[in-house]
């Protein structure tokens, strides 16, 4: 059995995917302001809180932008993809992400949430798994977005548990990165040839075993 006393999960790309729903939305904010975007621009927004990414698209517009326009901009990507993710269900669970949930509370460990997305609440709820998790950080109260450590050095702290005994998962390079900045293992969902960072790397959360770790 592991030594861990805490998990700390990321939500989008390990317990579900609303990636599809964000770059719904992205995409139709950079279009409508002349900016191209596809799938592969996409790829650089992942573990980036929300003016982060709007940052690195309105960096391809000719236009300057206020920081007035920037969070009308925001605002109006937000309310896109709320609208979007209003149809989630836990059908939208990823594959063993309950088993995994489920492991973690069985083994005893504490389990919080760390993800940028200021709507992870709103997901959980539409998820059906809010009460799973002892501590969900707000978004909204970070100052700092992956890779830098605070989100994950937050939920350690508001669990009551040192960064050491902590095991972080995460499917983005910003991600694994803000892990082991924080002094955790980190357990990378994914590819090990992106993840280099990750102490470990599964393919998803179906292959999670806490004693492996």
């Amino acid at each position: 059995m592991s030594g861990f006393k805490a998990v700390i999960f990321d939500l989008d790309g390990v317990i579900t995917d609303t990636a599809h729903y964000h770059y719904l939305a992205w995409k139709a904010l950079a279009e409508s302001e002349g900016v191209h975007f596809d799938h592969a621009f996409n790829e650089n927004l992942k573990g980036v809180d929300r003016m982060g990414s709007l940052n690195l698209i309105l960096a391809g517009s000719p236009k300057s932008y206020t920081m007035e326009e920037k969070l009308a901009l925001a605002d109006r990507k937000n309310r896109q993809y709320v609208e979007l993710i209003a149809t989630m269900s836990a059908a939208d669970l990823l594959p063993g992400a309950l088993d995994a949930l489920a492991a973690v509370r069985a083994a005893g460990l504490k389990i919080g949430l760390a993800s940028v997305s200021k709507n992870a609440f709103t997901v959980l709820d539409r998820l059906g798994i809010r009460d799973r998790f002892d501590y969900v950080v707000d978004a909204a109260l970070i100052a700092n977005s992956k890779p830098h450590p605070e989100i994950f050095l937050n939920a350690a702290a508001s669990l009551g548990v040192a960064p050491e005994d902590c095991l972080g998962v995460e499917d983005a390079v910003a991600g694994v990165a803000s892990i082991k900045s924080a002094g955790m293992y980190a357990l990378g969902i994914g590819s090990p040839e992106v993840l280099t960072q990750a102490d470990r790397v599964i393919p998803s959360l179906s292959e999670f075993r806490l004693e492996d770790y």
